[in-house]
């Protein structure tokens, strides 16, 4: 491989939420961080280099999105997802998470319903309570480790509320949707007069023998009520950059929604995020390629490892993202005990499965976005622990 995903960088005492927040969110400062979704590779040259260019003019003033910003989008869009996007429907947003608040008060008032399709990443229904707006619950179908949805359930479900934030690829269960299964969502969402935040996220990370739909594709119905938001960040390992975007194709709601980001700045980026976002459009390519066939490896290892030395802990298989959702239920352990187990006795830092909502009971979530040393040094404990 041309870039080194065997390298270890240390990241301690840099501020890292991943690795130096361990204290604050677990009580406990010596364990192996396995939990916060970045990974553990260097970002990409190009990416660093970007930055250095605009370290180099040695004036940090405000800077505008120019045309390399909305083109590198562009053509990222149209090669890797077939998605022939225009300038005018991209937003400059500062994160998903924050897209998300954006389009939930842009689009809809105070106690009004929003429906999460749990488990699911949890700034879903964390900022939708904190705005309060009321969250619906609609439970997704976990059996024998594959995850789908019950559209019985969420015809029902969705019924008298205004908007969905749909996980597109699904975190934490690294579900692709099919276009099937998006055709539907779309179709039952507009026949109820509901709009739909896709978080596309993780799209590019879809590993291999899968293909991303991104949700407007899939009908004309999808087009007419989504809001895509999507970002470099998780893909090239650069979420301190603060750089994401929208894409809304309907010309009202497109309207409605630029002129909300625009009245508070809110679609004002900074140097640093449009030029890291074009150097990782731009050259990315080869370096993504190479990054999917080792997390692709280590999924595969970590499989190996739990059938072969843990077969109590099973998972589902991520068809899209480096993190993996572990099935702990053959363990007999309350939540609570199952927590205790990794922190404690494993000195792993993992996220609980209930922190994805009550669905997640008996689960937990481990990221291998990280060197193939540091997964066996954190299996080898979990091998550990179990004994």
């Amino acid at each position: 491989m041309k870039y080194d995903f065997n390298k270890t960088i240390e990241r301690r005492g840099s501020n890292s939420v991943k690795w130096d927040a361990t204290v604050a969110f677990f009580g406990e400062k010596d364990v192996l961080p396995m939990w916060v979704a970045d990974m553990d590779f260097q970002t990409p040259p190009f990416v660093i280099n970007a930055i250095q260019q605009q370290l180099n003019r040695a004036v940090l003033g405000y800077t505008f999105a120019g045309e390399e910003w909305y083109s590198s989008i562009i053509s990222w869009l149209k090669k890797r997802h077939e998605w022939d996007v225009e300038a005018k429907s991209l937003t400059f947003v500062s994160g998903v998470v924050r897209g998300q608040a954006h389009a939930l008060q842009c689009f809809t008032e105070a106690s009004d319903k929003v429906m999460v399709m749990t488990p699911v990443y949890h700034p879903f229904f964390q900022v939708t309570k904190h705005l309060h707006r009321q969250v619906v619950f609609s439970p997704l179908h976990i059996e024998n480790n594959q995850i789908d949805i019950n559209f019985n359930r969420f015809e029902n479900d969705i019924k008298g509320c205004k908007m969905l934030i749909l996980c597109n690829p699904h975190n934490p269960g690294g579900r692709v949707w099919t276009k099937e299964e998006l055709q539907t969502i779309a179709h039952i969402c507009h026949k109820n007069n509901v709009l739909v935040i896709s978080d596309e996220i993780h799209a590019d990370l879809t590993l291999p023998g899968y293909r991303h739909l991104p949700f407007t594709t899939v009908s004309a119905e999808a087009a007419e009520i989504g809001i895509t938001l999507m970002a470099p960040s998780k893909t090239f390992n650069m979420p301190g950059v603060s750089s994401s975007f929208a894409i809304v194709e309907n010309e009202q709601l497109n309207r409605q929604f630029q002129t909300f980001m625009q009245a508070g700045e809110f679609d004002q980026g900074n140097m640093f995020a449009y030029a890291s976002t074009v150097a990782a459009y731009r050259q990315g390519e080869e370096w993504l390629e190479q990054l999917l066939q080792y997390v692709q490896n280590n999924i595969d290892f970590t499989e190996h490892f739990l059938q072969t030395e843990l077969p109590a802990i099973s998972m589902i298989r991520p068809q899209a993202s480096f993190l993996i959702f572990l099935n702990c239920k053959k363990l007999n352990l309350e939540q609570p005990e199952l927590e205790k187990l990794f922190l404690n006795k494993a000195r792993l830092a993992l996220n609980s499965g209930t922190t994805f909502g009550q669905e997640g009971e008996g689960f937990m979530r481990l990221n291998v976005g990280c060197p193939l040393g540091t997964l066996q040094e954190a299996l080898y404990r979990m091998k550990t622990a179990l004994r």
